[in-house]
């Protein structure tokens, strides 16, 4: 009976701290605005700027439109802009026309490729 008791407040106490670190986590996880990770919690090495790997904790982050200058590191300015919502990934807009008049200007789709496969 001794030894049951024993056993149980042992294992309540091993709980304890996992409860703690469960409750903290939400803290972590989002900054004041509630929109993921502050800079500085990313910023994990403490350089100034957080890097593809340093951002991957944060799932709400599309690195590769948050990097505006593409150097692999989001900056400050970087970070902010992208809380302003300019990180959303640009629309896609038709390529540009070529200045070379041998490529045919159209706005029709390519023909389907029709060609029968070797037997």
């Amino acid at each position: 009976m001794k030894t049951s008791k024993t056993l149980i407040a042992l294992t309540i106490a091993a709980l304890i701290p996992l409860g703690a670190a469960v409750a903290g986590e939400g803290d972590y996880s989002k900054d004041k605005a509630g929109k993921g990770m502050s800079f500085d919690k990313l910023d994990t090495n403490r350089d100034g700027k957080i890097s593809q790997a340093e951002a991957s904790a944060d799932a709400n982050i599309v690195f590769s439109t948050a990097d505006a200058n593409g150097d692999g590191y989001l900056d400050k300015s970087e970070w902010k802009a992208r809380e302003k919502g300019s990180s959303s990934p640009a629309p896609q807009s038709a390529p540009e026309p070529s200045a070379d008049p041998s490529v045919p200007q159209t706005t029709e789709p390519a023909p389907a490729d029709t060609e029968t496969p070797p037997k």
